[in-house]
């Protein structure tokens, strides 16, 4: 998809609720409103911090840039309410095993209607078909809510910076273990269980196809399912493949403190 930044840096302002013509009386609530449409996006209590789309693209491109990432893709969703972003490092990729190569990517999303914080998740991904599409590992994760009290949403750049340093290293020492794993029937019945039945016949299809013979093989398949059967502007969608890694990671043994 070419990413379109304008559909998400509209501006937007809090609008303090009212009883009426009553300006004394405080409601402990306010609205989050778009300036160039004039829409209600949400209606948040007092406590609620605003952090606008274009802060953090502002923020994450200029630590990403110096890092190598580039802009790759935009998505926006209920009239601009919730988006979500996406940064790839072509110039960092990573050989997993002979002709499976990953391409480190940065994912943001954030909401004005409260639905997520500010979330920040990296991982690596790779083509998978010449049409472009991908298939993504979650490696790092952070949630952070749009609370007055939270100080982590001062420090944008840091935490993007942290969640870089700790996706490489993840990738060097979750990666292998991974791929040295070989599959069970448990592990693939515990894979088929996470997708809605609509895809059922798409992710056996795939099973039969590929036949895993280790776990990095079954969340190739798993993710392979997330892009290429299921609708990619669904938010359902992004939170089913955000969670195929910690899963696989389970089957692995492997304990991520960081998920």
């Amino acid at each position: 998809m070419k990413a379109n930044i304008q559909d998400i840096t509209f501006p937007v302002r809090e609008v303090t609720a009212q009883l009426g013509n009553d300006f004394v009386k405080k409601t402990g609530y306010k609205f989050i409103m778009r300036e160039d449409t004039g829409d209600i996006l949400s209606c948040m209590t007092d406590n609620y911090k605003l952090i606008d789309n274009s802060t953090i693209i502002e923020k994450s491109d200029y630590i990403i840039s110096k890092q190598g990432g580039t802009l790759k893709e935009v998505q926006s969703f209920s009239r601009g309410a919730r988006s979500i972003v996406k940064y790839e490092f072509d110039k960092h990729k990573i050989k997993i095993s002979n002709g499976d190569i990953c391409t480190p990517e940065i994912v943001w999303a954030n909401s004005y209607d409260g639905t997520v914080g500010l979330n920040i998740i990296a991982g690596a991904f790779r083509l998978v078909c010449t049409n472009g599409l991908v298939i993504g590992v979650v490696a790092e994760k952070y949630k952070n809510k749009h609370i007055i009290q939270n100080m982590e949403l001062q420090d944008i750049e840091g935490v993007i910076e942290e969640t870089i340093k700790k996706t490489k290293m993840i990738m060097k020492n979750e990666f292998p273990i991974i791929h040295g794993t070989k599959v069970k029937d448990s592990h693939i019945i515990d894979i088929l269980k996470m997708f809605p039945l609509q895809s059922s016949d798409y992710i056996t299809n795939l099973l039969l196809a590929e036949n895993p013979n280790n776990l990095w093989d079954l969340l190739n398949v798993a993710t392979n399912v997330a892009t290429h059967g299921m609708n990619r502007k669904a938010e359902a969608t992004h939170k089913l493949e955000a969670k195929i890694y910690s899963k696989i990671c389970k089957m692995a043994k492997i304990k991520i403190a960081h998920a």
